[in-house]
């Protein structure tokens, strides 16, 4: 499951990072819905709001499907047809939505045959390693060029800084049966672990039957493209987006982010597993680490530019992209035997 977030990056470089091209090729940048509710964070759990993106068709009919908007969404999904005075008392956990039932089940099935798709975005996510003194979190998230900069550029220029994960999710909103503002939430899709990064969960992946433990990721610009533009994508091909990606990477981190209320810079800070209580000074984190020391309460609040600088020590570069095997194919009809990956020597 993908349980716990960080987006740390403040409402405008967030526009900035996720710039696309449009149909006619143009460059642009979607506007905020509601950006004064978004609040950056190190440290964001279910029921907390985020930030995704979505076609601007949904809020506005008359316009353009391949059209993007960000906005800021509460996670957890409250189904449109929820009866209920108060969405808490919904009795099920909609954070994440396994790949292999969102087709089936109630909660999710309506609002995905409707079109309501949306990518979710962060920095990276949590994954937490059972082991004999406890659980180990990890911190995953897509491979960084060499030329990422720490503080990205500046107006219309393209982005350089970190670069964002896109998982793919499903989103429905709620009206209030008295009447009133209508509540926007969101759920991940989750499909089973890749090779990669299956070690981290205490129970054992097969091809066809994991554990679903891995938000789907949507990895490059046309995916995105495709998962949101849903008057142009139907559902029975959007699916196919859906599969396992091994183009991640993750650094273990320390267990300060455990706590929900800890939300500084420190929760994405890589550790030395065995030296967990001080990161060891090496050139390529001593920038970091100078500016932990410095962060003061509250940093997700500071100005965007004093965000912490990701070092050479998490620059990775991007590995081609391999191919997954399909949980969709059988809904779909199709033959064929899923592939089965080797694992790197």
């Amino acid at each position: 499951m993908c349980g716990r977030t960080a987006c740390s990056l403040g409402a405008d470089s967030l526009r900035r990072a996720c710039a696309y091209r449009d149909r006619q090729g143009q460059h642009r940048q979607p506007e905020w819905v509601r950006g004064e509710w978004y609040q950056p964070s190190y440290n964001k759990g279910p029921q907390s709001s985020g930030p995704v993106l979505l076609s601007r068709r949904h809020l506005h009919q008359d316009a353009d499907s391949s059209e993007r908007v960000l906005m800021d969404m509460r996670w957890g999904l409250v189904p449109s047809w929820f009866k209920q005075d108060n969405p808490s008392k919904l009795r099920f956990n909609t954070s994440n939505c396994r790949s292999d039932t969102m087709l089936s089940k109630s909660s999710y099935k309506g609002a995905l045959l409707k079109g309501q798709r949306c990518v979710v975005l962060a920095d990276g996510f949590y994954e937490w390693q059972q082991q004999s003194g406890g659980k180990q979190p990890y911190f995953i998230y897509f491979p960084q060029t060499k030329d990422t900069m720490d503080k990205g550029t500046e107006g219309n220029e393209e982005w350089k800084g970190w670069r964002l994960l896109t998982m793919a999710g499903i989103f429905d909103c709620w009206e209030p049966p008295w009447g009133g503002e209508m509540l926007y939430t969101y759920t991940i899709i989750t499909v089973d672990a890749s090779k990669d990064v299956s070690f981290i969960h205490h129970r054992q992946v097969t091809a066809g039957k994991g554990v679903a433990g891995m938000p789907a990721i949507l990895d490059g610009d046309e995916a995105i493209r495709k998962w949101l533009d849903f008057a142009e994508v139907p559902t029975q091909e959007a699916v196919k987006l859906i599969q396992p990606t091994e183009n991640i990477v993750f650094h273990p981190v320390s267990t300060f982010v455990n706590n929900i209320r800890n939300n500084t810079p420190e929760c994405v800070a890589p550790i030395e597993l065995g030296a967990k209580k001080e990161v060891k000074a090496t050139p390529s984190n001593k920038v970091m680490l100078g500016w932990l020391k410095s962060s003061q309460e509250g940093s997700p609040q500071k100005k965007e530019n004093d965000l912490p600088r990701w070092t050479s020590q998490f620059i990775h570069s991007p590995s081609p992209k391999k191919t997954s095997a399909d949980v969709l194919q059988q809904w779909l009809g199709k033959q064929g035997q899923p592939v089965v990956k080797k694992r790197k020597a």
